[in-house]
């Protein structure tokens, strides 16, 4: 893993590879909570017995949930502990190329697309690609900003 403790270093890191993490498994407990959590519960998703004769022989994870695991997958390829608050700043840019079937496996490879200053502190955007095992396609591609603010 790759820990950043300053904003230096980050800048040395600019348009670099910052890693690739774990092989997870994504199962239909994590969908059906993330359907209840948000509501969705599109047959695609959570009707297993459906799903298993409709387009992809099988449920899938719903985009917004594999997006949502970009945070939780960056744990084991990055860390920015640099002094000061670290914020979500949003997302320029997010496909989802391929669905996610239910019991696939995937992990996230990320660069370091930009790093600059801005008036309230530095923007580092950050390319997420969320790999399916042995799938031509990734399941996400995400460039989020993060908006590290100066220590107070």
């Amino acid at each position: 893993m790759r820990t950043f403790t300053s904003i230096e270093d980050l800048r040395q890191a600019a348009g670099d590879e910052l890693g690739v993490g774990d092989w997870v498994q994504i199962d239909q407990q994590r969908v059906d909570q993330f359907a209840e959590a948000t509501g969705d519960h599109q047959w695609i998703h959570v009707d297993v017995d459906r799903a298993a004769s409709g387009p992809f022989g099988g449920t899938i994870a719903h985009g917004y949930l594999t997006l949502s695991l970009v945070p939780w997958l960056g744990e084991s390829v990055f860390a920015i502990e640099t002094p000061g608050a670290k914020l979500n700043y949003g997302v320029n840019k997010v496909r989802f190329p391929q669905p996610l079937l239910v019991g696939s496996r995937i992990r996230l490879r990320v660069v370091l697309a930009d790093i600059s200053d801005v008036p309230s502190g530095t923007q580092v955007v950050l390319r997420h690609t969320i790999e399916i095992e042995d799938a031509p396609k990734p399941a996400c591609v995400a460039e989020t900003v993060v908006l590290l603010l100066p220590d107070a």
